[in-house]
């Protein structure tokens, strides 16, 4: 299905439709060329599953729509740096390029943490690029976590 809103701003709704429904608000889009393969939030309450961040459900359901194990080619967009366990399916999947909003200074594991793509024992490294809609999802996540704390 081909959008006209960039992938990034859907990303950045998927996590404000995330955050009303009392999950952390992160978001993630699966592209291939002009064309959405997948469109998730963060469900880990939801699904009661802790694996059910937004970039895991993307790339299972990207996987699912391509019928295939890879998803080289692909772009993932997601409004927070994947942490270990995302960027490890990102890696397996072979995703070519991986943009991200906002910097997770505790649990990120790609300019952060690990730094798992740049390990030489990191099979895939997809080009990352971050702080693309940066401002606006680390807005949303501090809204978000203030609002927990005050509960």
């Amino acid at each position: 299905m081909p959008t006209t809103q960039s992938p990034m701003d859907l990303a950045l709704s998927l996590a404000e439709d995330a955050a009303r429904n009392g999950e952390a608000p992160v978001g993630a889009v699966v592209m291939e060329g002009t064309t959405i393969l997948a469109a998730e939030r963060n469900r880990m309450k939801a699904l009661n599953d802790p694996t059910a961040h937004a970039e895991m459900l993307a790339i299972r359901t990207a996987l699912a729509t391509r019928g295939t194990g890879r998803l080289d080619g692909c772009d993932l967009y997601v409004t927070l740096e994947p942490c270990a366990m995302c960027a490890g399916a990102i890696a397996h999947t072979r995703l070519r390029r991986v943009y991200f909003a906002a910097e997770d200074t505790k649990a990120g594991a790609v300019e952060n943490g690990v730094r798992l793509f740049t390990q030489p024992t990191c099979h895939h490294a997809p080009e990352v690029i971050g702080g693309l809609g940066a401002s606006r999802s680390e807005a949303m996540l501090r809204d978000f976590f203030r609002a927990l704390r005050k509960e």
